[in-house]
């Protein structure tokens, strides 16, 4: 190598340690910047054969330094981990939220609570067979049966407002998630060029992980690395992003909970579809996917979705409280007409909507068949008859036990309340692995400033060793060029 080669050797150690010190300042200017992965200067030593030319100069040093490039230290694999448990917290988060909405509104156990409200119904009915004062007992009676149906009809209304809420953050997911690929679709054309010309996208790919991260706790989506820098985001194993074309997606369905005979057929369902052909996406995990599972109809095994299978509920308990009661008021008499069966009914619904149509059909005492016909105005056997409901001790005509709408009501609290403390569990357990995840990526990919600053020292040393050589060689050059052949003059 030439003297003069020796001022590029230099030259190349300076441009090296500055370019170093440059990844350094980047990384502490953003130490605080979430989602920005450390970087990292990443050099070779320069062939010595690339210089050596046509002249053999026997064995020589190398000709310096070459800056390849700047490292994203991220991690595929643990990124891939943030996301898969990202998908299965945002899943759990959703349907966790949802059913603790419905089990609040139970009041249970509590004073403003069905229980304690159908042990007041059932009490009133027995101080009305006391006979002891009928109109004012009747009014107490008429009293708490719409205390009662109002607080059925709210704990029905309650299911389907969440419902209805769920719905409405299927829609807000699915514009988040498309918005969020436009964007994915948009840099992978960016890092694509950027990278084609040989310059750094780490930035951006950043910026592209945090959106792909968020599509992944909305949809479960997963993601295929591509060879020119671009990525491929699938959802349901379908590219909703691949390089720069993006997909759209919709949710298909009714906006209200579907009620009725025809409520769990196929026109009912909430689906998620793509927007450029009518198919329904698969949709693996997330947010969406327990939307969707919250959103589907009720079933005979009671195993489809959980506010349809409440709703039901719901529905089931009405029509039991209604019949019961009605079943043993139709075999009384009023105190008008105290030597016949009246055949009236207590309550009134509507068959396909129990819960939400509830009412009481009395408006005063002489809609009320609270005696036995023919055993005398004053008798209140059928309405003790009504009381013994509540404890489970009543008898139908052939004497056989009619069960407690308490005790139907209680189950269903059980069910509700068991479920959702499932659903609060697993999603503690995901929101831990969540947390997990991201605390590993973080301890991999994040800057840590005392790192950081010993990195500088390394690269202000190394150029100021290099500056050394720099100036070695220049005096080399000036003792070469300017004072060759003075001596002895």
């Amino acid at each position: 190598m030439s003297t003069f080669g020796g001022l590029n050797t230099a030259y190349s150690g300076l441009m090296a340690a500055r370019a170093g010190m440059d990844v350094v300042g980047q990384n502490i200017a953003n130490v605080n910047t979430d989602g920005y992965t450390r970087q990292r200067v990443t050099t070779s030593a320069a062939n010595a054969a690339a210089r050596a030319g046509l002249v053999a100069w026997g064995a020589t040093p190398g000709s310096g330094v070459s800056v390849d490039g700047i490292a994203r230290l991220g991690s595929a694999t643990l990124d891939a981990k943030v996301r898969a448990t990202a998908s299965m917290a945002g899943y759990t988060a959703v349907r966790a939220n949802a059913l603790g909405s419905v089990e609040n509104s139970l009041n249970e156990p509590g004073k403003n609570g069905i229980s304690t409200q159908l042990q007041e119904f059932w009490a009133a009915w027995q101080e009305l067979s006391n006979g002891t004062d009928p109109a004012a007992s009747a009014q107490l009676l008429l009293g708490e049966a719409g205390q009662l149906t109002s607080q059925i009809s709210a704990g029905y209304r309650a299911v389907t407002d969440e419902w209805s809420a769920v719905r409405s953050n299927a829609d807000a997911l699915v514009t988040e998630v498309n918005g969020a690929a436009a964007q994915v679709g948009e840099l992978n054309g960016i890092i694509r060029q950027t990278l084609a010309a040989g310059g750094s996208a780490n930035e951006m790919i950043d910026k592209r992980d945090a959106l792909i991260t968020t599509i992944a706790a909305i949809t479960g989506a997963g993601v295929r690395a591509q060879a020119d820098g671009t990525v491929d985001v699938l959802v349901g194993g379908n590219a909703l992003v691949s390089g720069t074309d993006v997909q759209k997606l919709a949710v298909s369905g009714p906006t209200t909970m579907p009620t009725g005979a025809d409520a769990g057929s196929a026109a009912n369902a909430v689906t998620v579809v793509w927007t450029h052909r009518p198919e329904a996406v698969a949709v693996d995990g997330g947010e969406l996917a327990g939307a969707l599972s919250l959103l589907g109809a009720a079933d005979t095994a009671g195993t489809g979705g959980a506010l349809a299978e409440a709703a039901a509920d719901y529905n089931e308990f009405a029509t039991y409280l209604v019949t019961t009661v009605n079943t043993i008021h139709q075999t009384g008499a009023t105190s008008d007409y105290p030597d016949k069966a009246a055949g009236l009914n207590f309550f009134s619904c509507d068959p396909d909507h129990s819960a939400a149509s509830i009412a009481v059909i009395p408006k005063d005492s002489s809609g009320i068949a609270a005696g036995t016909p023919g055993a005398g105005a004053a008798n209140g056997a059928i309405a003790d008859k009504i009381a013994q409901l509540g404890a489970g001790r009543a008898v139908d005509g052939a004497g056989t036990a009619i069960g407690s709408p308490d005790a139907m009501w209680s189950a269903f609290v059980t069910k509700l309340g068991v479920a959702t403390g499932v659903e609060l569990n697993q999603a503690t357990a995901a929101n831990l692995s969540a947390s997990s995840a991201v605390t590993l990526q973080l301890s991999n990919s994040s800057v840590d400033i005392d790192e950081e600053n010993v990195n500088l020292l390394t690269f202000q040393h190394a150029y100021q060793g290099a500056a050394r050589v720099m100036t070695a060689v220049d005096e080399m050059l000036d003792t070469l060029i300017n004072r060759t052949g003075l001596v002895g003059r």
